[in-house]
Parts: C-alpha cells; sequence; structure tokens
C-alpha cells in the first residue's frame, strides 16, 4: 500500500532516475531560458518544463507539467518549448512580476 501511494503522489526513487536519465534541453526565448524537462512515464513522456528568467540577480523559476503525453522524447521537446514559448507570450511581465523565487504556472 505504501509502495502505490508514494508512485502516486511522486515519491518513488524510480521516477527520480527516470527524471536524470531524460535528456533536458534549454533554448532561449526574450530574456528568458526554457528547460525541457519530460517526464517518462512507461513507455510515454509527459510534458514538463521550466521557464528561467535573472530579474535582479535572482535567478526567477516557473515550472510546468501538462496532461500531455508523447511516445517520442523528441516530440515531447518541441512541445515543451513551444508550450514555454506560448506561456511567456500570454502572461508577459506578470510572469515574473511577483517576488516568489519558484513557483508552478
Amino acid at each position: 500500500m505504501a509502495s502505490f501511494l508514494s508512485k502516486l503522489f511522486g515519491f518513488s526513487g524510480g521516477s527520480k532516475v527516470e527524471i536524470a536519465a531524460s535528456s533536458a534541453k534549454t533554448e532561449t526565448y526574450g530574456d528568458c531560458l526554457i528547460r525541457a524537462t519530460p517526464k517518462k512515464e512507461g513507455a510515454q513522456f509527459r510534458l514538463a518544463g521550466s521557464i528561467e528568467k535573472n530579474v535582479g540577480g535572482v535567478i526567477r523559476v516557473r515550472t510546468f507539467i501538462r496532461a500531455d503525453l508523447f511516445s517520442s522524447e523528441e516530440d515531447v521537446i518541441d512541445a515543451t518549448l513551444r508550450k514555454a514559448r506560448q506561456i511567456i507570450d500570454q502572461h508577459g511581465p506578470a510572469l515574473f512580476a511577483d517576488d516568489v523565487v519558484s513557483r508552478q504556472v
């Protein structure tokens, strides 16, 4: 039962290994750094990434995970970069306007 709950809430040791094994790709968009960090789930990959920006000497990070699953790691990386650009365009300066160093979007 504990193993099931650990996997359900993402506390299994296996998920950390899978994330680290995934090849992260970065891209600069405007004054932000986008990191595609897809999460392997069985034979598929979940869209996940982060957007970073240096604000007054402090690196602020906005992470995102979406429900989209892909069978190809290359496809999920392309979709993640596209989604991050969309998030940046939609939120504009408000994305990093708060004083929070790291949060989900």
